[in-house]
């Protein structure tokens, strides 16, 4: 028996006591991390592939809970202009996006990510199956879910068409080693009761996750009240559709009783620290949240509302964001944010007991993080320089499920890719970025026209 080895490093293993172990050796069975220890592990194990972590990092694969991936073909479209969406993002998807456009803009997200050190990514949008398709072929883990809303979209032309999507889209991926398919209703201002809850139903019936946008917007949080007197979170408790498995994407405008009500149906929380204070929508009190021990982690929304897709950003601006709005630098010790972006995301999508820490017996999700660069030194604190010092660029070495898909800052090539929906487009980056350049000229010209 043949293992990969990573040696040399310093191991931030996330595991319940976050113990690091320093000069660290972890060592890898095919997918999965069979002995974490020291040097003496490197006499004990035969290995055909040695990775020398040079002194680094070595954290679990970061976890981007909650975005819409193919949206980076709109990015910096429209920035700094009041009602964004109905302006540009809406006209243009009606008009523009197609399984290609879907597929391409998957395609360029995930390098992004995967070279930002995101393993695993959580998105919603349309033609989920192009996401799927691009996310398969270049080897990372996703959660994955058609969006389901009450007027017609890119890929249905019938209210709801989202649904029977999604009942199809569950069918295919639901036994594939890399991909969970989703139920993923948008938004309460964009479903009604009856549907809410035959997508709950879905859920309920496969075991999958659901996600949703609640309590993002003020229009919605008015809307609300107005028609049923009660808050979004409330709503959706009373009609029966929270659960264990339902993912929260922003939570920001919440009541106490919401909390109570989130923390009691053990909902998992997408906080997008980012996307939320460039649209100036407020900051979710995940200080709260995250020190009642709810489930949190970390998202960067869309890259047209965050504009990145990596989690490092993410990190250092949840520490520095909440210091500022709650006026105590003592919040989020360094340990509790990289808690957030791995193990605590994991545990939002109930993933955290494959993936999220560095454990013997878990799914080999792996990220080094260099230290020789000169914003990586000196180092006090392993944590504090990860998180307030290291930027994507940082991410040497990607391990996803035990294959190597970034080894010294550069993607690994692979085979091209299996899809035709796009002619010739190759996992390389730049071949992806020369068909993402035409693809810009033509939403260009129909931007100008709005």
């Amino acid at each position: 028996m043949a293992f990969m080895v990573i040696k040399n490093v310093n191991v931030l293993t996330m595991n319940k006591e976050k113990d690091i172990i320093e000069n660290g050796v972890v060592v890898l069975d095919d997918h999965i991390i069979h002995d974490i220890g020291n040097e003496e592990l490197l006499d004990q194990y035969p290995c055909d592939h040695i990775i020398d972590g040079k002194n680094g990092m070595l954290i679990p694969g970061m976890i981007n809970t909650h975005t819409h991936t193919s949206m980076v073909v709109f990015r910096s479209l429209g920035d700094d202009v009041p009602n964004r969406l109905k302006r540009y993002l809406f006209p243009l998807e009606k008009m523009l996006v197609d399984k290609g456009l879907v597929y391409l803009g998957a395609k360029y997200g995930i390098l992004e990510m995967l070279l930002g050190g995101v393993t695993t990514f959580t998105d919603m949008y349309f033609y989920e199956d192009e996401v799927a398709k691009a996310a398969k072929e270049l080897g990372i883990r996703g959660v994955l879910g058609e969006t389901i809303m009450n007027f017609p979209s890119p890929d249905s032309e019938e209210p709801y068409g989202g649904l029977a999507y999604s009942k199809w889209f569950i069918e295919k991926w639901k036994d594939d080693d890399l991909i969970i398919p989703a139920v993923a209703p948008h938004a309460l201002y964009t479903n009604d009761k009856e549907h809410l809850q035959m997508a709950a139903a879905l859920s309920d019936k496969y075991h999958v996750p659901m996600m949703m946008h609640v309590a993002e917007m003020e229009y919605e949080y008015k809307q609300c009240i107005e028609e049923h007197h009660m808050t979004p979170v409330k709503y959706l408790d009373s009609i029966g559709v929270l659960s264990d498995r339902f993912l929260v994407a922003h939570g920001i405008l919440v009541t106490e009783e919401d909390i109570d009500i989130l923390e009691k149906r053990k909902v998992g929380i997408a906080h997008n620290v980012g996307a939320n204070s460039k649209g100036a929508k407020g900051v979710a009190p995940i200080t709260e949240m995250f020190h009642r021990g709810m489930k949190v982690g970390l998202g960067t929304d869309g890259p047209m509302s965050g504009n990145t897709l990596d989690i490092v950003t993410q990190m250092s601006l949840v520490g520095k964001v909440h210091k500022l709005f709650n006026h105590d630098r003592r919040l989020f010790p360094a340990s509790e944010i990289l808690e957030m972006a791995t193990i605590g995301g994991a545990r939002a999508l109930n993933l955290d007991k494959d993936i999220g820490s560095i454990e013997v017996g878990k799914k080999a999700d792996l990220v080094l993080v260099e230290t020789s660069s000169v914003n990586m030194q000196p180092i006090y604190d392993y944590y504090s320089v990860l998180v307030y010092s290291a930027n994507p660029s940082n991410v040497d070495t990607v391990i996803v499920d035990g294959k190597v898909l970034v080894k010294n800052k550069q993607l690994v090539q692979r085979e091209v890719a299996t899809s035709t929906t796009i002619d010739e487009v190759t996992n390389t980056p730049l071949a992806i970025m020369e068909q993402l350049k035409r693809v810009r000229e033509k939403i260009e010209k129909a931007a100008n026209k709005l």
